[in-house]
């Protein structure tokens, strides 16, 4: 995978657009819960444990923003994060695949997701989240299916990326490029990420505040 390169510009707005602090706003059990779609929105989707809520945590630059937990499942809403400064908010998706819920609960889980992600007109991009020890999983590809259909564009960002040797890491990132790259609704370039080691953050950071430019 051939890494874009941002320029210092680039990476600097994103630094200042993070530096501001976010806040939790609410948690949204129905799409009449949603705040006003007044500013632009980005999403994270991933499995269950695949570490969305640590990388909201290392992008704001704090530890307690997102509630992280070894728990999966544990994120049951849609739970809204805003700058104080920006006129960005975050959305953290309940983590799908993991059904220890009960029945009718996971299926409310998934209606409120089917229903956000293909109407909601400030979403600028969704981020799928991915283990970079297991890569894309049917369940992956059944959310970026649905993106696709609804052309919302998103981005694959994979995961804990230091945790696999640098051989099975190539090998999961070259069968994510390939997964990627005939979808319609899919940026082009996976991103690689450690929320643990700080890696990969500061371009994400660019990419996001390239967003509120567009």
């Amino acid at each position: 995978m051939s890494e874009p390169t941002y320029s210092p510009e680039t990476l600097e707005a994103g630094r200042l657009l993070f530096a501001r602090p976010f806040v939790f706003v609410k948690g949204c059990v129905a799409i009449s819960d949603l705040p006003p779609a007044d500013r632009v929105e980005i999403a994270f989707a991933g499995r269950s444990n695949v570490g969305k809520s640590s990388l909201i945590n290392a992008l704001c630059g704090t530890s307690g923003l997102a509630r992280t937990s070894n728990t999966p499942g544990r994120t049951q809403e849609l739970n809204i994060f805003e700058s104080q400064s920006a006129p960005l908010r975050i959305v953290d998706m309940p983590g799908y695949g993991f059904a220890q819920a009960p029945e009718d609960k996971v299926k409310a889980w998934t209606r409120l997701i089917h229903k956000y992600l293909t109407g909601r007109p400030t979403l600028r991009r969704v981020y799928v989240l991915v283990d970079a020890r297991h890569g894309i999983k049917a369940n992956d590809q059944s959310v970026m299916n649905e993106l696709d259909r609804a052309a919302v564009s998103y981005q694959v960002v994979l995961t804990k990326a230091d945790k696999p040797s640098a051989g099975e890491l190539q090998k999961v990132v070259a069968a994510t490029q390939a997964g990627i790259a005939k979808r319609p609704a899919a940026h082009p370039t996976a991103m690689l990420t450690s929320s643990e080691k700080g890696s990969g953050i500061a371009e994400l950071r660019a990419e996001i505040a390239m967003l509120l430019e567009g």
